[in-house]
């Protein structure tokens, strides 16, 4: 456990579910990719998508879809972290609440893990605008985890 967060490291780190996900899903993680893993430990992590002009619907403010890919992926990186290399976890459900219109900006997610079971894992993820203190949004999620027989993809 980390003395200053109170966190416990996760079985993959930031770095290692980078380099998973860089090899298994360019489309995703790949170099031109607007998503960067800040952090992850075991039941969470820190992400941030970088803001991209086309990210940005009529009215200036960015697009709910960017924002749900987002929460996908936070999750997806939270669950990697916590459980290891099993790229066959798929998303069952997804809930977002836009709660305010995010500005021009990097958006940055954090998750944690609710439930972390065999199979399913819950998540709540909170986004918000880079440097500024209101949540834009905030979603559940869930995943379902193959059984061990069926993780190699």
């Amino acid at each position: 456990m980390d003395a200053i967060t109170g966190r416990r490291p996760g079985i993959l780190s930031a770095q290692q579910v980078a380099e998973l996900l860089a090899r298994e899903f360019t489309q995703m993680a790949g170099r031109d990719s607007p998503n960067v893993i800040e952090d992850a430990w075991h039941g969470g992590c820190r992400v941030r998508r970088k803001f991209r002009e086309s990210s940005l619907r009529p009215g200036g403010t960015i697009s709910g879809p960017t924002m749900m890919g987002l929460t996908d992926f936070a999750m997806y990186v939270a669950i990697l972290a916590s459980i290891g290399p099993v790229p066959l976890a798929v998303t069952t459900n997804l809930n977002i609440n836009f709660l305010r219109k995010p500005t021009p900006r990097d958006l940055v997610a954090e998750v944690r893990l609710i439930k972390l079971g065999k199979r399913l894992a819950v998540g709540d993820v909170q986004i918000y605008c880079d440097g500024e203190d209101e949540m834009v949004a905030h979603a559940t999620s869930t995943y379902s985890i193959p059984p061990p027989e069926e993780r190699k993809g």
